[in-house]
C-alpha cells in the first residue's frame, strides 16, 4: 500500500478521500489554491502545496503544478476526485511518465470511454443496447438534419466529449437543427475544449438510470446494482436514490450485465460508472460511461456496505478484488441531495460569501459529506456544492422522512442555499410515489407556488445571470489581494505541528 497519497482535488471530495486515506493507513497530501489557503481539507491533511490563484486554470487545472507537488512530498500516487483533472487522459498519461500511480483507469481507458462516441462504439461492439443515433461525430448541419431524419425527431444534440448538461440541445423541428447546432459546438467548445456533436433519439420521459461497476487489474469485474439519477436541473442531477423506486432485480441484473460486458470490452479498471436511459417500458439504453469517483457514489456505500474510494485505492494500489458478484447485496434505501450554495428563489444564483453559523444534522441514518466550517469563506471560482447529505433507511419512504428531518435540523448562515429547495420536493407527491423521470424539475416548477411578491430576481434570464457573476467577480477581484507570505505568515503550529509545506508558495 501507499505510504503518502496526494488528492488533486478540493472541497467535500477532498475531504473524503483523506478519510479514505486514514483507514488505510495512508498519509493524505492536500494541493490549494489562493482562496482555498484555510480549506477544510488542507487543515485535515498531514501536508498542503500552494499550486496557484483562485481560478482553476491557474491552480486545480494546471497538471505540472499537481505532479510536481507530489514529487516534492514523497507521495506514490496521485487521486484526482471526480471533476477538475480526473477524466483527462493527458494527466493521467503525465502521472505515469512522473513515475507515479493514477487511481483511476488507465490513460487508454479513459480516452476511450471518455469520448461519447467511442463508447458508443465499444457499447455496440459488446452487444448492448444503445440509444438510436449516431456512433461518429457530425460534420456539419447537413449531415446532423440527414442523421435526424433517420433517427427521427425528437433527436438530443451531445456533445462528444462533455458531460453535466453541456453542449446539449433537444431538436424537434428540422427548423430548429441549425441553432441548435451551432449553440451546442459553441458550447461544447467553450467547455470543453472541442466542439464535436453527435446525434441521439430523444426518449420522452425517461429516467436516468446508472450501474456502478468495480474492476481490478487482473480481469475481476462487479457490479453494485443500480442508482437513480433522474431528479435533475439542466441535465445536472441534485438528487439520487440506491436502488431506483423501480426496485426490479431483473432490470438490475441485466443492467448490471450489460455495463460489466461493456467495462470488460474496454479493458477497464478501478471504479467506474455506466449510465443509462430507461424507458416506459423498462427496455434500458447505454448512454456513457464516467471513468471516475461519482459525486453520488455515498448512495451505494451505504445500500451495499462497500467502501468505493477504499476499493478504488486498494485497486491502484495493485490489489486484487476480494468481493466476488454473489457478495453484493442491497439492503435498505438511501437518497442523497446535493446541497448548493445557491438561492432557489433566484433562479438558482450562486451564493457565495462567509458561512456565519453552521449547524449539521446527524442521527440515525444520517451521513453528510462536507467540504465547509462555520466561518469559512465559500468561493465564486468553484462549484457551489458545499455538502453532499445522505439518508438511510429499511425502506424508500424511510430514507426519505429521515432526509426531512435532517433537511430541517440543517442550517447553514450567511449564504443561501438548496435545503428549502429539497424540502419542498421531498413534499411533493409525485416524488413520493417514485413515479419520477428526467422532466420533473420541469413540471415540479409547472405547479410549485409562485414566489413571493417583490422578489424581482426570481425570473433572471441566463443573460441577467452571467452579468450579476461577472460583476461579483470583479467585487472579489478587488476586495481580496492574495496573501504572500510577508503579510501572512504561516503559523509554527501549521508549519512544525502539522508540516504543511510553504516552499512551494
Amino acid at each position: 500500500m501507499f505510504r503518502k497519497l496526494l488528492i488533486a482535488n478540493r472541497g467535500e471530495i477532498a475531504v473524503r478521500i483523506i478519510r479514505a486515506c486514514r483507514d488505510l493507513g495512508i498519509s493524505p497530501i492536500a494541493v490549494y489554491s489562493t482562496v482555498d489557503r484555510n480549506a477544510l481539507h488542507v487543515q485535515l491533511a498531514d501536508e498542503a502545496y500552494f499550486i496557484g490563484e483562485a481560478p482553476a486554470a491557474q491552480s486545480y487545472l494546471v497538471g505540472e503544478k499537481i505532479i510536481a507537488a507530489a514529487q516534492q512530498s514523497g507521495a506514490e500516487a496521485i487521486h484526482p476526485g471526480y471533476g477538475f483533472l480526473s477524466e483527462r487522459a493527458w494527466f493521467a498519461r503525465a502521472v505515469e511518465e512522473a513515475g507515479l500511480i493514477f487511481v483511476g483507469p488507465s490513460p487508454d481507458s479513459i480516452e476511450l470511454m471518455g469520448s461519447k462516441t467511442n463508447a458508443r462504439e465499444a457499447a455496440i461492439k459488446a452487444g448492448a443496447p444503445v440509444v438510436p443515433g449516431t456512433a461518429n461525430k457530425l460534420a456539419n448541419t447537413a449531415e446532423a438534419l440527414v442523421t435526424a431524419i433517420d433517427v427521427g425527431y425528437p433527436v438530443m444534440l451531445k456533445a462528444s466529449a462533455g458531460g453535466g448538461g453541456k453542449g446539449m440541445r433537444i431538436v424537434r423541428t428540422a427548423e430548429e437543427m441549425q441553432s441548435a447546432f451551432e449553440n451546442a459546438s459553441a458550447e461544447a467548445q467553450a467547455s470543453f475544449g472541442d466542439p464535436s456533436v453527435y446525434i441521439e433519439k430523444y426518449i420522452e420521459r425517461p429516467r436516468h438510470i446508472e450501474i456502478q461497476i468495480v474492476a481490478d487489474k487482473y480481469g475481476n469485474t462487479i457490479h453494485l446494482g443500480e442508482r437513480e439519477c433522474s431528479i435533475q436541473r439542466r441535465h445536472q442531477k441534485v438528487i439520487e436514490e440506491c436502488p431506483s423506486p423501480l426496485n426490479d432485480p431483473v432490470l438490475r441484473a441485466n443492467m448490471g450485465a450489460a455495463a460489466v460486458k461493456i467495462a470488460k470490452a474496454a479493458s477497464y479498471y478501478s471504479v467506474g460508472t455506466l449510465e443509462f436511459l430507461v424507458d416506459a417500458n423498462r427496455n434500458f439504453y447505454f448512454l456513457e460511461m464516467n471513468t471516475r469517483l461519482q459525486v453520488e457514489h455515498p448512495v451505494t456505500e451505504l445500500v451495499t456496505g462497500i467502501d468505493l474510494v477504499r476499493e478504488q485505492i486498494r485497486i491502484a494500489a495493485g490489489h486484487e478484488l476480494v468481493i466476488r458478484q454473489e457478495d453484493v447485496q442491497w439492503q435498505g434505501h438511501a437518497v442523497e441531495c446535493r446541497v448548493y450554495a445557491e438561492d432557489p428563489e433566484k433562479n438558482f444564483l450562486p451564493s457565495p460569501g462567509k458561512i456565519t453559523k453552521l449547524r449539521t444534522p446527524s442521527g440515525p441514518g444520517v451521513r453528510d459529506d462536507s467540504g465547509v466550517y462555520e466561518g469559512w469563506e465559500v468561493p465564486l471560482f468553484y462549484d457551489p456544492m458545499i455538502s453532499k447529505l445522505a439518508t438511510y433507511g429499511a425502506t424508500r419512504e424511510e430514507a426519505i422522512n429521515r432526509m426531512q428531518r435532517a433537511l430541517r435540523e440543517y442550517y447553514v448562515g450567511g449564504i443561501r442555499t438548496t435545503i428549502p429547495f429539497f424540502q419542498e420536493v421531498l413534499n411533493d407527491a409525485e416524488f413520493r410515489s417514485g413515479e419520477i423521470d428526467t422532466g420533473f424539475i420541469a413540471r415540479y416548477f409547472e405547479r410549485r407556488p409562485t414566489p413571493p411578491k417583490g422578489d424581482a430576481t426570481s425570473d433572471l434570464t441566463d443573460l441577467e445571470i452571467v452579468a450579476a457573476l461577472v460583476a461579483a467577480y470583479d467585487f472579489l477581484q478587488q476586495q481580496q489581494s492574495p496573501p504572500t507570505i510577508a503579510t501572512q505568515p504561516p503559523s509554527k503550529w501549521k508549519a512544525v505541528g502539522r508540516n504543511i509545506a510553504f516552499t512551494n508558495r
